[in-house]
């Protein structure tokens, strides 16, 4: 990629940055990733350095783990917002600096070059809040990067067509946890390790800084939190204003999955405020006692994120997420758990394939009818995807197989019984669908609301007002 940028090195100046040796001329340096480090170019920057040249930047947030890193990210965002500060958020659904997008969809973390361009036009900003997926940690894209705070959200098996074990999907989301750095980490994530320096935890099993007394998963979900900033600490070691507090959240999302999102950006957002020095050029001194239930109060403002355990519809109750992994869809299933569940989903192609079978039986352990599809084929035949999901499945599951997913969203809809919830899952808020090297214009929630209208018909469905939220 090549980017514009104004450089002085090695007493020359350049106007241009890439890393792609077949873009170098005269004007352009040429920067040094793990991923081109094969390449010799006698004059090169390693990616590390760029930090020196894009100062000042905003505090940096970077949320990591297999699933929630999108609306935990968004939550964080939303609080900080709405405590005055102004913000950016840089993740699977784009750029968005003070409420508006200003980037459109793409990686989850952009390439370094992108990143450190898309930072520079938030400068201005206090905050940055980004995920960082495992493949960014991996080829160091977050190169240079100081981090204010840092958040584990949950490992389970994803990506293993990268990673080719689980053990080293473990290991390289762990390592972004090695440092000193604020550490906001699930207390109830088995696999999470990282260096005990300056690190707080969140849990609704285990005992942690921000611990869950009692909950309800009914909607709007609510719940009574105790924060302790003294477990797992010593008294000195914390400021003299620093106490336990108590208070009632409810915030109008689905899930127990939620419930964890909520509080990592509770905690994260609790914590940067009683350590201002945390973060650069930023007075957060008259926010230093701020209260936990006073953060907690904003969080009625957060409608949730498009796409993520979005309600389509009230009555018949039909809900679409981008759950795409065996424990993504667990979670899901667990938070209807009272209701009979209908999913249906695929998988997608060129991606990790020892994921599909695990996908068949846990959709199996929790759905009475099942209808399996195509997701994103790409360049795999969506038929084979569709076996090796369903080969995942005992002869006694109920399921459907339809590979064109419009015809198989419309028969769900049309099948639908009032006592059934339907979960579309896979693709969340994605616009299309790619099969082969083709992108296709494709919206779940839209043929839903299409089958509803025409299936059911409109006088009989209840369809949900677009969602309310910044996103």
């Amino acid at each position: 990629m090549k980017i514009q940028k104004e450089i002085v090195f090695n007493a020359k100046r350049y106007a241009f940055l890439s890393d792609d040796s077949r873009e170098l001329d005269s004007d352009t340096l040429f920067v040094r990733t793990k991923r081109n480090s094969a390449f010799f170019v006698p004059e090169s920057i390693d990616a590390a350095k760029l930090i020196e040249y894009y100062k000042p930047l905003p505090n940096l947030v970077g949320i990591t783990g297999t699933n929630g890193k999108t609306t935990t990210a968004a939550l964080i965002y939303s609080l900080l917002l709405d405590m005055g500060y102004s913000c950016a958020l840089i993740g699977t659904r784009g750029v968005f600096k003070n409420d508006i997008q200003i980037r459109p969809k793409g990686l989850t973390t952009p390439g370094v070059l992108e990143l450190y361009a898309i930072l520079e036009s938030v400068k201005e900003c206090d905050f940055a809040i980004m995920e960082v997926s495992s493949h960014a940690i991996h080829q160091d894209r977050i190169a240079g990067l100081t981090f204010c705070a840092k958040v584990l959200t949950n490992i389970t098996s994803d990506h293993l067509d990268y990673h080719k074990t689980i053990e080293e999907y473990i290991r390289v989301k762990n390592s972004f946890f090695a440092d000193e750095t604020l550490k906001i980490i699930n207390a109830d994530e088995p696999r999470a390790y990282c260096n005990p320096s300056n690190l707080y935890t969140y849990g609704i099993e285990s005992n942690a800084n921000l611990k869950v007394n009692a909950y309800s998963l009914d909607h709007p979900m609510c719940a009574h939190i105790r924060y302790n900033p003294f477990y797992g600490k010593q008294a000195k070691n914390l400021a003299p204003q620093e106490q336990s507090e108590e208070t009632l959240i409810e915030v109008p999302l689905y899930g127990k999955h939620n419930l964890y999102n909520v509080l990592g950006a509770l905690l994260c957002v609790k914590r940067l405020c009683m350590e201002p020095a945390l973060c650069s050029n930023l007075d957060l001194n008259s926010d230093i006692s701020i209260s936990i239930e006073s953060i907690a109060k904003k969080l009625e403002n957060f409608g949730g994120v498009e796409g993520r355990m979005e309600v389509v519809s009230q009555n018949p109750l039909v809900i679409v997420d981008f759950a795409h992994t065996h424990d993504g869809m667990r979670q899901i299933f667990e938070s209807f758990k009272t209701k009979k569940i209908v999913v249906l989903f695929g998988a997608g192609g060129d991606r990790d394939a020892t994921k599909r079978p695990k996908m068949g039986k846990i959709a199996q352990q929790y759905a009475h009818r099942i209808y399996l599809t195509s997701d994103n084929p790409r360049s795999e035949n969506k038929e084979s995807i569709i076996a090796q999901i369903a080969s995942g499945m005992t002869k006694e599951a109920h399921c459907i197989i339809e590979p064109d997913r419009r015809a198989a969203i419309w028969r769900a809809i049309a099948e639908l019984q009032e006592d059934e919830v339907l979960l579309v899952l896979g693709k969340g808020d994605e616009k299309y669908q790619i099969i082969g090297t083709t992108q296709y214009p494709f919206d779940d929630k839209e043929e839903i609301l299409n089958a509803l209208q025409r299936v059911k018909g409109g006088s009989q469905v209840e369809v949900s007002k677009p969602i309310e939220s910044r996103f």
